[in-house]
C-alpha cells in the first residue's frame, strides 16, 4: 500500500467520526480545522508515521501544517525518507 493509502487508512480507522457520520474528507482537507482530530490524536498520528515509515520527525518538522492534510503528511514522509537516503 502507498504512503498515501496507509495514512488515509490510519485516519479513517482511528476516528469514529467518519464511520458514525459517514463523513468523507479529501486529501487536502485540513483535518484539524474540520474538527476531526484533536491534539491527542496528533500525537498518535506522529507515532504512527514514525513507526510505519521508519522515520524520525525532527523538532523542526513538528509543525501542525505538516500533519493537517493527507497530502502534507505524504510530503513530510517523502522528505524524511529522502533525507535518510542522502545522509
Amino acid at each position: 500500500m502507498s504512503v498515501h493509502g496507509k495514512i488515509r487508512q490510519y485516519i479513517r480507522s482511528n476516528l469514529v467520526t467518519f464511520d458514525a457520520m459517514g463523513t468523507e474528507f479529501t486529501d487536502d482537507d485540513n483535518i484539524f480545522e474540520k474538527g476531526f482530530v484533536n491534539s491527542l490524536f496528533a500525537m498518535q498520528l506522529l507515532t504512527f508515521i514514525e513507526t510505519e515509515f521508519n522515520i524520525t520527525v525532527d523538532n523542526d518538522d513538528l509543525d501542525i501544517v505538516n500533519f493537517s492534510t493527507v497530502n502534507n503528511m505524504v510530503r513530510l514522509v517523502e522528505k524524511k525518507k529522502k533525507e535518510n537516503t542522502t545522509a
